[in-house]
């Protein structure tokens, strides 16, 4: 699937519609932690993760964004660090020059206002004045593969981010996600509708019916109950 194609159809879905498609599909469900947001208000990204291990200098994202293709997502490593900001303002500003549709920052960046002069989607942990005090090894894999939290991510992986966080699912399967998750979108939206005009959820979801049959079985799930009645608010 080109970027193109990934972006228009990211548009009308979130990253809850996504992670659902990912439960449904019996794919892992890989969230960045919840402390990773966007720094842009109402940023979205999608794009194939361009992955980075920071060490300490600005070269890395200068060598990736050498072998990048657009609309590709720059994330980045820096082990989830608290004591230093590992991106600024010129290295979002290069990543847009380049192409790239965003940067995902497992680590801190500085240079706020200027960022957010600049635009383009930038997920971190927070921001902080100082930059790196240090320069680490470099190793062999860093333009490999990148961790952010417990995942460990590469140019195989797609990454999503909205308001409600960051997502990564592998590129290789995307199209039958989206479109999992498009139909988890329209059948939500048909039951909002339906809430909008009186009909209650769990009317729609005949809760009375569940709670019957769970007295005759205790084991029985309400995801069990779901599936039964077409329900996809819960998989």
């Amino acid at each position: 699937m080109d970027h193109q194609e990934l972006r228009k159809r990211f548009e009308s879905l979130t990253t809850a519609h996504l992670a659902d498609a990912c439960i449904r599909a019996q794919v892992p469900v890989r969230c960045a932690p919840a402390q990773l947001r966007a720094v842009v208000p109402g940023g979205r990204v999608a794009g194939r993760v361009l992955p980075v291990r920071h060490v300490g200098s600005v070269d890395v994202f200068l060598e990736a964004f050498e072998q990048c293709a657009p609309g590709d997502v720059l994330v980045v490593d820096n082990g989830g660090r608290l004591d230093e900001a590992c991106v600024g303002d010129l290295a979002v500003l290069e990543a847009r020059t380049a192409g790239v549709s965003g940067v995902v920052i497992w680590g801190l960046h500085r240079d706020t206002a200027d960022i957010l002069a600049i635009g383009l989607p930038v997920f971190s942990l927070g921001a902080l004045p100082t930059g790196p005090q240090r320069l680490d090894p470099r190793p062999a894999e860093a333009l490999d593969s990148a961790r952010v939290g417990e995942w460990t991510v590469g140019r195989e992986d797609l990454v999503l981010g909205d308001a409600d966080g960051v997502l990564f699912v592998p590129a290789a399967r995307a199209g039958e996600l989206l479109t999992l998750a498009e139909r988890i979108r329209d059948t939500e939206r048909r039951q909002a509708r339906r809430i909008h005009r009186g009909d209650s959820l769990r009317a729609q979801v005949h809760f009375d019916r569940y709670l019957a049959a769970r007295r005759e079985n205790p084991d029985l799930t309400f995801r069990e109950h779901l599936r039964s009645v077409g329900g996809a608010i819960e998989e």
